[in-house]
């Protein structure tokens, strides 16, 4: 059976993310309807980044406030609706195949490996929160209440306004896409 470096894996994931955008773009077909359904899922998809980013300190405070009450990979279910957005924009239906099978391929391991990582540096506490919130798809309520506001230098410290300009960038090649070379 074939083993998988996980770290590997952790490292290497964006630049696959690039190499999926660049086969998205070229095989989209979006249209007016899948465009503005899917550009609405990838902002959702977006906020919810942008609202873990500034709740996160990592390595120094397990973080359990904001969306983290919900689920423990807000900044991965994010990204998972920001390619679910995309998807959709993009108006062809195996692209949300091949979407979701590199999500798994990548994500879930990467996860563990997270995971690992801080049950490591927090230990019990990790273990509670653990038991308590899911690890993608997010609770109904909150976890805990916390006094902890999100930070909006969190959000520059971590350049998570990329994530806005790289929506940005995918949204419009679409939309000229879809104008340019109607289907």
């Amino acid at each position: 059976m074939l083993k998988f470096d996980k770290r590997l894996i952790q490292r290497i994931r964006v630049p696959l993310g690039f190499i999926f955008a660049g086969v998205f773009i070229v095989f989209a077909q979006p249209g007016v309807v899948t465009l503005a359904a899917g550009t609405g899922v990838a902002v959702v998809g977006l906020l919810m980044r942008a609202w873990a980013s500034g709740h996160i300190r990592k390595a120094r405070e397990l973080a359990i406030s904001g969306p983290y009450g919900y689920t423990r990979n807000p900044l991965y279910l994010g990204s998972f609706l920001m390619g679910v957005g995309f998807t959709v924009a993009s108006g062809v239906w195996w692209l949300a195949l091949l979407f979701s099978a590199l999500f798994i391929g990548i994500y879930l391991p990467v996860m563990g490996v997270e995971k690992d990582d801080i049950r490591r540096i927090f230990g019990q506490e990790y273990d509670e929160y653990a038991e308590n919130v899911p690890m993608l798809v997010p609770r109904l309520n909150v976890w805990k209440h916390t006094d902890t506001n999100f930070d909006f230098q969190l959000y520059l410290q971590y350049r998570e306004y990329r994530a806005a300009i790289g929506v940005f960038l995918v949204i419009g090649v679409l939309a000229a896409k879809a104008y340019f070379l109607p289907q």
